[in-house]
């Protein structure tokens, strides 16, 4: 299942999130700093949501409340809820 995140509080503006049930397939993520977010799309590829959830959670960007892989974490708990739903 494919899902799209529109970022808050980052340099990037979106997420798209491909889940396959509890793994991650791919993330892809507009604008940002392109080498970091490749990076970190490429280890993010196969592993459980719930681990990077909580890897990624709470990580700050300089003084930014946030991050980008904070942004990942709460793409990744907003798709967890969708796929629930269905």
């Amino acid at each position: 299942m494919t899902y799209r995140y529109k970022t808050h509080g980052t340099c990037s503006s979106e997420m798209v999130v491909e889940l396959d049930g509890d793994r991650i397939s791919s993330v892809q993520v507009k604008g940002g700093c392109s080498g970091n977010l490749q990076g970190i799309c490429a280890l993010v590829k196969g592993m459980k949501a719930d681990e990077v959830i909580q890897r990624f959670s709470g990580i700050r960007c300089g003084l930014k409340s946030t991050s980008c892989p904070d942004q990942l974490a709460k793409a990744l708990v907003l798709a967890k809820n969708k796929a629930a739903l269905k």
